[in-house]
């Protein structure tokens, strides 16, 4: 088992307490504990959601290689229809501008422009944890896959596979300031037009310090992803800045630690807005 999921399971221990529901006393709503959430793994919506609350994510990053250069874009649609439940429709894509000069020719190593597919997702939130400062959440995204510009007009075929991923995370925080987060599961990639599934498992930690009394964060994100023959890792440290009530940026800087595992280094960038809900 890899280092990071050790480290992330072992704060599962810490939950040995009854998950019986705890009420806010002052609006009569379950308890809901203020988590750091990560920039780039970010989460179908806040552990312990309340019904009503609803948020906007708009994204942009860029990512560098020797051959071409990829840039990527998301919006992000999320919301609690219930207390403890979250939804999530996000749809991504990517722009690619190969290197090469003019006149060179153009090789299949650099990919097709393409809208990445439609993601959709849910969370639960099972345990709430006052005494110990943790939150524990299952949930399941679904991606439809979809093929590149290019494909889909010669082949006029859009629809490429599937992506599933069940998960869990785990939250924890610290006294005031620190929280630490794990998002683990398996991805199972169904793209490859009738073969064999390919499965993948992630194990993402991350770590926060909220600045006091500010609604800014600086912290570490670090992304784990193992197969049968693959294996990567990216550190990715970051800044979470208020604006405005209700409105957030956050930046992201991705550093692979190997560079020759098909990642490099990449910036990411994330415009979060969160409408003001009504409490009952």
């Amino acid at each position: 088992m890899k280092p990071l999921t050790v480290i992330g399971l072992s704060l599962l221990f810490l939950a040995i307490e009854s998950p019986a529901q705890i009420v806010d006393s002052l609006d009569e709503r379950p308890l809901k504990i203020h988590h750091a959430e990560p920039l780039y793994m970010d989460l179908v919506r806040d552990i312990g959601a309340r019904k009503g609350e609803r948020e906007w994510n708009l994204g942009w990053g860029l990512e560098k290689n020797s051959r071409y250069s990829a840039n990527s874009g998301f919006i992000e649609y999320e919301f609690a229809p219930l207390n403890r439940l979250g939804f999530e429709v996000e749809v991504p894509f990517t722009l690619y501008r190969s290197y090469l000069e003019e006149g060179q020719r153009e090789t299949s190593a650099v990919p097709h422009n393409r809208i990445e597919g439609v993601k959709l997702a849910t969370q639960y939130t099972f345990l709430v944890s006052d005494k110990h400062q943790l939150s524990m959440a299952a949930g399941y995204m679904h991606e439809l896959v979809t093929h590149s510009f290019y494909t889909i007009s010669q082949r006029h075929s859009l629809w490429k596979g599937h992506r599933m991923t069940p998960f869990l995370i785990i939250a924890r925080k610290w006294g005031a300031n620190i929280h630490s987060m794990l998002y683990t599961g398996p991805e199972f990639d169904l793209v490859n037009h009738g073969g064999p599934a390919e499965m993948y498992y992630q194990a993402n930690l991350s770590m926060h310090y909220v600045l006091p009394h500010s609604g800014h964060f600086i912290g570490l994100e670090m992304n784990q992803e193992t197969a049968k023959h693959f294996y990567s890792l990216v550190f990715r440290p970051q800044v979470k800045i208020k604006l405005a009530d209700g409105l957030a940026l956050g930046l992201v800087t991705g550093l692979p630690l190997h560079m020759n595992s098909g990642n490099s280094i990449s910036f990411l960038t994330r415009l979060i807005y969160e409408p003001r809900h009504r409490t009952h």
